[in-house]
């Protein structure tokens, strides 16, 4: 439930690995950047002791545990970040939601509908005592994405016709690559699709400001077999996936994901075409933001880059002078930031919690689409209407 007291609010987070350091990142900077709530980082919860206990030390936590359920029932813990696998998700979330803590869960909501429909049955009675459930989309607070969400509000771009989003990896090209937990689908929900898919879908749906309502998707796993602990393992899960969705607008977006395109790091690219005006975003130069202005004459037209730097633009106010770049990190302390606002927000115990978006309704919207797609590569590419 909120904050009474005048402490820093207690942050406990579950999770230690490769999200988890992001987050830990995030956690300590957040207050030195902006004018928001202080907040104390209670304690790292890990399976492992020794790894989590060093983990404590190395990011900066003041305790380490290995007993999530002991710790969301601390009456000095009032925000549980999630950054586990995603099958974890729904266990913990809605504990913590029943427990009356604030709640940041990563991205993808849930492995499957079920459980993100109990996620926001939770997430609802929680919201209605005051309680946040924020999921974590961190893209949205790249400031030149959302520069590109404020430029479609004011209908720089007129009627969106067409979006093409394109998000690759190259980590899994090596077919000597070891099993993880992002290859079984027990763990993992879906491979690409899930993992950088959802971050595709979310821009589409979130810079349109548009839902979907019909798909046409593919998968594929390319390497079939990989190395695990007793020999060949089978990979459960997609390496590849592609997507054609109808929006409720009648616009149409493409979506391209892969952990197997060579050369390619973390490659998202975001395009939007519009009736008087176009955007095109590349993440591997995350502080520009490609605009062009239709309503000009045809000889003057041409797409312009916005350096997004200045402290006019999205939570670049709080950063470093004009001209001096943010990185990939800066997203999760901005994150952080609009969760910390929220909080601060909402009313006294018992009355709605303030909106934070993307929630987990948005997160079981997305994981419907998800669905939606798996359920067309199955029938051959057929359309899935939502």
């Amino acid at each position: 439930m909120p904050q009474t007291s005048t402490r820093p609010l207690g942050v406990a987070m579950i999770g230690y690995a490769f999200m988890g350091r992001a987050h830990s990142h995030a956690w300590r900077t957040v207050a030195a950047a902006f004018d928001v709530p202080a907040v104390a980082r209670r304690v790292i919860v890990g399976r492992d002791e020794s790894a989590v206990a060093e983990a404590a030390e190395r990011l900066d936590w003041e305790e380490h545990a290995t007993d999530w359920r002991e710790v969301i029932s601390r009456d000095d813990i009032d925000i549980v970040d999630i950054a586990t696998p995603g099958f974890l998700h729904a266990e913990i979330a809605i504990a913590a939601l029943e427990a009356g803590k604030h709640v940041l869960c990563e991205k993808p909501l849930a492995n499957n509908t079920a459980e993100a429909e109990a996620m926001v049955r939770a997430a609802e009675a929680a919201t209605a005592r005051g309680q946040i459930a924020a999921l974590g989309f961190t893209y949205r607070r790249v400031p030149a994405l959302a520069l590109a969400r404020q430029f479609v509000e004011i209908g720089r771009l007129g009627t969106i016709r067409q979006a093409k989003v394109a998000y690759l990896q190259d980590w899994l090209v090596d077919a000597e690559a070891p099993m993880s937990w992002r290859l079984r689908q027990e763990t993992a929900g879906s491979g690409a699709l899930g993992d950088i898919g959802s971050h595709a879908i979310d821009q589409i749906q979130h810079l349109t400001g548009q839902q979907t309502t019909a798909v046409r998707g593919r998968l594929a796993t390319m390497v079939p077999q990989r190395p695990g602990d007793n020999g060949l393992e089978t990979v459960t899960v997609d390496d590849a996936a592609w997507a054609t969705l109808e929006l409720d607008s009648g616009a149409i977006a493409s979506v391209e994901v892969s952990r197997m395109a060579t050369g390619a790091k973390n490659h998202l690219t975001v395009e939007l075409y519009g009736t008087t005006g176009a955007l095109r975003f590349d993440l591997e130069n995350p502080n520009e933001l490609w605009f062009l202005d239709a309503t000009l004459p045809i000889a003057e037209q041409g797409f312009t880059r916005v350096l997004v730097t200045e402290p006019e633009h999205p939570y670049l106010e709080a950063w470093w002078p004009q001209g001096h770049v943010l990185g990939w990190e800066n997203a999760f302390s901005n994150q952080a930031r609009d969760l910390l606002l929220a909080v601060a927000a909402t009313p006294s115990a018992g009355e709605p919690a303030a909106r934070f978006a993307p929630d987990f309704a948005d997160g079981l919207a997305l994981q419907r689409v998800l669905e939606a797609i798996i359920a067309s590569d199955a029938a051959d590419g057929a359309t899935v209407t939502l």
